[in-house]
């Protein structure tokens, strides 16, 4: 799955994939990726479990590929932190599970009413409205008991992390910023209500997922304070290069419908500042994560080529 950043000519002679090194950024990616998916298919009910529709829409969901990343931060972080191998594999699978039931109820007529997603018809194309709702309901369930049960023997641990999670998913946070998302169609917001939808709608749950890592990690309080700050960084890079593909690239090559947010009346950063400064501000908060990053102790390379990465993607 190297294709999941960047796979196009050019882009390593441009500047934009990771330089190789002991590090094989490639196969760590691949690594971690395969990991998350083993993840999913052993802590989702099986798509034959009674009401086998919903089940079935869960999975079909869940499992319709994406670029992974909140889980494979989750689990680049934990192995940065010195966890256990697979210590981190329930709290990847539970913050994927979240953003999935996000990305559902985002699609549905109701909110942004999109008809693709990951390259496949959105749920509720797919099944019908009704399912798609209960789907993403029993997705955000199950993120929260899946920690519970997970970590039921490190109970301060369970506790952290579904703090975590849930405050990030919350109506202050995740939430929160697709409420305000949706009050600014049509308006003339400013550069500050768009920081704010993106800290929230976007870099919450992107800094839920390195936070987690370095919890099962037993990171130090320090240590924490850093990943929340490469996660506030790395989220408003990712949201603004999201911006810049949904106004240059095409559906095929995004996966989901391409100028969606024009025809909707979105605020976006382009929107609000054109391309060429959009692209400028992406690098600046990429550079401030690469920054941050290296304030850890131990080797971050694999994250450092993962936010590099990041800032080049072409989907």
């Amino acid at each position: 799955m190297a294709s999941l950043f960047l796979t196009r000519p050019g882009l390593r002679r441009a500047g934009f994939w990771p330089t190789q090194g002991p590090m094989d950024f490639t196969a760590t990616l691949r690594r971690h990726t395969a990991e998350t998916e083993r993840g999913l298919d052993l802590f989702l009910p099986p798509a034959t479990t009674r009401p086998e529709r919903l089940h079935a829409a869960m999975r079909y969901s869940v499992q319709a590929g994406g670029k992974r990343l909140r889980p494979v931060l989750t689990l680049a972080t934990a192995e940065l932190c010195g966890a256990q191998p697979d210590a981190a594999l329930a709290a990847a699978v539970a913050i994927e599970c979240l953003h999935t039931y996000s990305l559902i109820h985002d699609d549905l007529p109701c909110m942004d009413n999109d008809d693709l997603r990951r390259g496949r018809p959105t749920v509720h194309k797919q099944f019908d409205e009704a399912t798609a709702l209960l789907a993403g309901d029993a997705l955000l369930t199950h993120a929260f008991g899946l920690l519970a049960e997970s970590y039921a023997s490190e109970p301060a641990l369970a506790h952290a992390l579904i703090r975590e999670l849930a405050a990030a998913a919350g109506s202050q946070r995740l939430i929160g910023g697709q409420m305000e998302d949706l009050l600014a169609e049509n308006q003339a917001a400013t550069g500050a209500q768009l920081k704010f939808i993106h800290l929230n709608k976007t870099a919450a749950m992107i800094e839920a997922a390195l936070v987690m890592g370095g919890l099962v990690g037993h990171a130090d309080a320090a240590a924490i304070a850093t990943l929340r700050q490469v996660g506030r960084k790395l989220g408003l890079a990712f949201q603004i290069v999201d911006d810049v593909l949904d106004a240059t690239a095409d559906t095929a090559t995004l996966g989901k419908t391409a100028g969606k947010d024009a025809q909707a009346g979105k605020t976006t950063f382009v929107k609000l500042h054109g391309l060429a400064a959009s692209r400028q501000l992406a690098q600046e908060h990429s550079a401030a994560a690469t920054v941050a990053l290296r304030r850890l102790k131990g080797d971050p390379a694999f994250l450092l080529a993962l936010v590099e990465s990041m800032a080049g993607r072409s989907h």
